[in-house]
């Protein structure tokens, strides 16, 4: 791992030793805090124009298409993950099966489940089974491809074969994947990106992405001014002229926080233009997440999560008392490193969870 590009990394934020819970919310890299500190001066001295935002919507939604390798034609902005996620499950017939991995963020079931009132059936079933319940007569899956609560990663390749096979649709979620994981939005039919952990934009810009083959037969049931073909041209009836791309299934835009979006996006995509630079953003959190493992007795596992048991919040009590962040879910709790991290905030970690807990 080139050590010179660790340091470029890094000094990209200002130091917080110990925060371990990228998985929950990222922090800013100096050039958000910059642009958002720009801006917000800009709009307290009146300066600020709606339609001066199009130009950062745009850099975001260009290098978020970088990020997850598609074409800008395919990418759709909106607020957050379960919205867009709504928005596919509106569009499914009455009577649809749907399944899920059990335990998955409530954000990509919820929406399937309000559905009952149309028969919409969702079934749960565990994560290592799920290509395996992907099968005819099933419409849709939808899965996290990294998951929320420990950061496993799911056998995608797995799960787009049996799809293909079965002609089922088949929805990933790149939140806790997209900013450390390598992904490709394309093999998948839909994706939606919650922006503000991994990716380190504010919260309140999620991304939508999806194949031309479905994009067609997905109604906009969101549409507004903003999923105009000519935005400033359709804030007022009775006439609708929808975007001919993805943009038609745009929500309006909470200009501020896309003024943060931006450069976080702009920041990642060039770090993943370049191979040696993306291999360290791949490997670097993992690393870090691996110390941890190894020295707790554990097996490397190549990701920058590590979850453990801890129905008591003991171990989390520990860790918060040597000064890291980390988040409890699912009974355990979760240690999420990033580039912002380093050997000392491993090093923190394992000395808290290695002391035995009390008796």
């Amino acid at each position: 791992m080139g050590q010179a590009v660790v340091v470029d990394l890094r000094s990209q934020w200002d130091p917080v030793p110990g925060y371990l819970d990228a998985a929950s919310m990222g922090l800013p890299p100096r050039v958000v805090v910059e642009a958002m500190t720009e801006d917000l001066s800009t709009w307290r001295a009146g300066r600020a124009r709606p339609a001066d935002y199009d130009e950062v919507v745009r850099r975001a939604r260009e290098a978020f298409a970088r990020v997850v390798r598609v074409g800008v034609e395919r990418v759709a902005v909106g607020p957050q993950v379960s919205v867009l996620v709504g928005l596919i499950a509106a569009n499914l017939p009455r009577g649809a099966r749907v399944v899920v991995p059990t335990g998955e963020f409530t954000s990509v079931t919820y929406p399937f489940l309000v559905h009952d009132d149309r028969d919409v059936l969702v079934e749960h079933v565990p994560l290592a089974g799920l290509a395996d319940a992907v099968r005819p007569g099933v419409d849709l899956v939808a899965f996290s491809l990294a998951q929320s609560a420990d950061g496993t990663v799911a056998d995608a390749d797995a799960v787009l074969a049996a799809a293909a096979d079965s002609g089922t649709i088949v929805v990933a979620d790149l939140t806790q994947a997209a900013g450390w994981l390598p992904v490709d939005a394309g093999r998948f039919d839909v994706t939606v990106t919650g922006a503000y952990k991994w990716l380190c934009a504010p919260r309140g810009s999620a991304f939508l992405t999806v194949a031309p083959h479905l994009a067609d037969r997905i109604r906009p049931v969101c549409a507004g001014w903003y999923a105009g073909e000519s935005v400033w041209a359709s804030v007022y009836g009775p006439a609708m002229a929808l975007a001919g791309d993805a943009r038609r299934f745009d929500t309006s835009p909470a200009w501020p926080v896309w003024v943060g979006t931006a450069p976080a996006m702009e920041l990642f995509a060039d770090w993943l233009d370049d191979p040696a630079t993306a291999q360290v953003v791949a490997t670097y959190g993992a690393r870090l997440a691996d110390r941890v493992r190894e020295a707790l007795g554990m097996e490397p596992q190549g990701r920058p999560v590590v979850a453990l048991p801890d129905p008591e919040g003991t171990r989390r009590r520990a860790l918060e008392s040597v000064g890291c962040r980390v988040a409890g879910r699912a009974g355990m709790v979760r240690l999420a490193f990033h580039l912002w991290n380093d050997d000392e905030d491993a090093d923190r970690a394992i000395a808290a969870l290695k002391v035995p807990a009390p008796r």
